[in-house]
């Protein structure tokens, strides 16, 4: 069963910073339902005519916006009903739907993210090693604790329990989230050896990080299931798509 056309595509964020119910919001062509633009992904044509992501709703021209996961849109490209909501979301305009979109989306949510990353890590926000965790985290100071994807179960286990007890939540289940990326993609984006745990103190750079993770984790059909312990990451629930059910929203 759809939903509402209304129905936020997201909830506000629920990080320590709080929500900005002020941001703008956008309608996906596939699903209807709404949500804050950052939570969906823009589409743009490029001047060869290929509809490429925008994930920093910069190009310029007419976007189309789309917030279902990877699954929902492969099987929009191959009923063909991706092409005929952006037939119609573009006016009618010559475009080129390359067939590996979904693999293009990923790739630059996944770089969103990264740089992300290592901008709060220039500017001072992030926390790392496993020691230095642990202590800001017992004290309370953590507002967002991330793993690496291939983090030991053990290493996780330990400074979940202490971002607990630092938020006097022991006992509620309550985890760090982990990271769809490896202990080397992160060592790369943050120019730091064997970065394995990070931990944010600062509510305003959590929020940044948790909308951008949050997106990548519903593109790939991860959240908010495999996250529901992780305070402070906005989930993003699925949609059902029915063959011809699609509603068109026109932005720049």
């Amino acid at each position: 069963m759809r939903t509402p056309n209304n129905e936020r595509l997201t909830p506000d964020i629920a990080g320590a910073g709080g929500a900005d119910r002020s941001a703008p919001e956008r309608r996906c062509i596939l699903s209807g339902e709404h949500g804050a633009r950052h939570a969906l992904v823009r589409l743009a044509i490029a001047p060869d005519g290929q509809v490429l992501p925008d994930p920093l709703a910069r190009a310029p021209g007419r976007g189309a916006w789309i917030g279902v996961p990877r699954a929902a849109l492969e099987q929009a490209i191959a009923g063909g009903r991706l092409r005929g909501a952006l037939a119609r979301a573009f006016r009618g305009a010559a475009l080129t739907v390359p067939a590996d979109l979904p693999d293009r989306i990923d790739a630059a949510l996944e770089r969103v993210l990264l740089d992300r990353l290592g901008l709060e890590m220039r500017g001072g926000h992030l926390i790392l090693g496993s020691d230095r965790i642990a202590e800001h985290a017992r004290a309370g100071r953590v507002a967002l604790l991330l793993h690496a994807a291939d983090a030991s179960e053990d290493g996780s286990r330990k400074l979940d329990q202490a971002w607990r007890v630092g938020r006097d939540a022991e006992g509620s289940g309550e985890r760090g989230i982990r990271l769809p990326l490896d202990r080397a993609a992160l060592s790369v984006a943050l120019g730091r050896d064997n970065v394995v745990h990070l931990a944010l103190a600062d509510a305003a750079a959590a929020d940044r990080i948790g909308s951008i993770l949050a997106r990548l984790l519903h593109f790939r059909g991860l959240a908010p299931a495999e996250h529901d312990g992780a305070p402070g990451l906005p989930g993003a629930p699925g949609s059902t798509v029915a063959p011809g059910d699609e509603h068109i929203e026109i932005e720049g």
